[in-house]
């Protein structure tokens, strides 16, 4: 089992099993809103880490979203094997840039 998977267990324990004092625990207790909005705010400190240069912050901050990610999918009930197997599709596709076109403005 790699981190992620261990990650997932986790939170699915602490959804399932409440603990007084658990953030995982308070994230669900407030529902949807509050979980989204602490991935859009940790998601926005990982790219002012990454301009910043700084590599190990913006290690930490990439976990900090991971997490808030992990919280999300389990709220949502979406399995981490449905993202590991989506995951594993797209890396089988070759030639996958996407085709870009120019928008005549006249029409």
């Amino acid at each position: 089992m790699d981190a992620m998977e261990r990650l997932y267990q986790v939170v699915l324990d602490r959804r399932a099993n409440a603990q007084e004092g658990s953030y995982t625990g308070y994230l669900f207790q407030q529902g949807l809103d509050k979980i989204l909005k602490k991935c859009a705010e940790e998601c926005g400190e990982v790219i002012i880490a990454a301009k910043n240069g700084k590599a190990g912050e913006t290690v930490g901050e990439i976990s900090d979203l991971l997490y808030h990610l992990t919280v999300l999918m389990v709220n949502e009930g979406i399995a981490w094997e449905q993202v590991e197997y989506e995951l594993e599709r797209r890396a089988q596709k070759q030639g996958n840039l996407k085709k870009f076109h120019q928008v005549d403005k006249d029409t």
